[in-house]
């Protein structure tokens, strides 16, 4: 069965995210064909969405004004799977710690912009991910944190879960949440399509599908 891919496409690396989502479902032995979201009346015919990178505040005012945002929230609400990256994370937040982000209350987290510096402190860091089995080649550019909501803390190991808690944390670095899954929604603070690795991709999308490899 072919998987509808929509890519959220009002900023950021659309056609890089577009090309892991293909390399990771041929990876599980399926097909993806993959749209881009620039209208509202898309998304309700995607199996899965990717909301990629950009400026916080400019993708959630076209969210808002096109009318997709209302269409990405009924999609999680669904049950359907999501990846939000980097300034993805932040407008799928529950709280963006800017109020001139209108989030759509997704991931049940507070996130801290630009955390980890500007862009001129870009930096690349191989990251242990609950799910993958070799450290993942994590690109962070002007990239946020998860500071606190839904069970997560500076001070739990990654992966950690209890029965009270509404986010699992899957990565950290220094200490601190860069990938978190909150129901069918994976968030990473870091940008996966920025790499050959397509596995982040796989882990949101294909997790419950044997791998082929």
């Amino acid at each position: 069965m072919t998987l509808t891919a929509g890519v959220v496409a009002v900023q950021g690396d659309v056609s890089e995210h577009a090309d892991a989502i293909e390399r990771a479902a041929e990876r599980r032995g399926r097909s993806a064909e993959v749209v881009e979201v620039r209208d509202s009346g898309v998304v309700p015919d995607c199996d899965a969405l990717l909301m990629p990178g950009g400026e916080s505040t400019t993708i959630s005012r076209l969210l808002h004004d096109d009318g997709i945002a209302a269409e990405i929230v009924d999609h999680v609400e669904g049950g359907k799977p999501m990846l939000a990256t980097c300034a993805g994370l932040i407008v799928a937040a529950r709280d963006a710690g800017d109020d001139r982000v209108e989030t759509l209350d997704l991931v049940d987290v507070t996130v801290e912009r630009n955390a980890f510096g500007r862009q001129k402190d870009s930096f690349e860091a191989p990251l242990d991910v609950d799910g993958l089995d070799d450290p993942f080649p994590g690109v962070f550019i002007r990239a946020p944190v998860i500071s606190e909501g839904g069970g997560v803390s500076e001070q739990r190991s990654a992966a950690r879960r209890t029965e009270s808690d509404d986010v699992a944390v899957l990565a950290e670095l220094d200490g601190r949440a860069v990938a978190v899954r909150d129901g069918p929604v994976v968030g990473t603070s870091f940008h996966p399509e920025l790499t050959d690795d397509d596995r982040i991709h796989e882990l949101a999308f294909f997790a419950e599908t044997p791998a082929t490899r």
